[in-house]
């Protein structure tokens, strides 16, 4: 998987690209220090092909810090990534814009 960041003052660009799984979410939660001081997280999942209960798990991470500062919003989710986020019940506590 591939994660690029870009900052700009107070918004966070996290893009994703191709699975977060068990093997590659460590490596976004590695990122969880980016967001402080953030106030509006975008993840750009126009690359994702897939997530898992641990790619789950490490956003709800970062929507619980998001909460407390700020506002996090998911972009670009593909039909896949999607279906997961609404059997889930992610959907609904996730801001997700189609």
């Amino acid at each position: 998987m591939k994660i690029d960041l870009k900052k700009e003052d107070k918004k966070l660009t996290i893009k994703l690209d191709g699975k977060l799984d068990t093997n590659t979410s460590p490596e976004l939660d590695s990122k969880m220090s980016e967001l402080e001081g953030m106030e509006e997280v975008i993840i750009d999942m126009k690359d994702l092909d897939y997530i898992s209960s641990a790619g789950l798990r490490v956003l709800l991470s970062m929507q619980k810090v998001m909460n407390k500062q700020g506002k996090m919003t998911i972009i670009n989710v593909c039909e896949n990534v999607m279906d997961i986020f609404e059997v889930t019940g992610f959907s609904d506590i996730l801001d997700i814009e189609e």
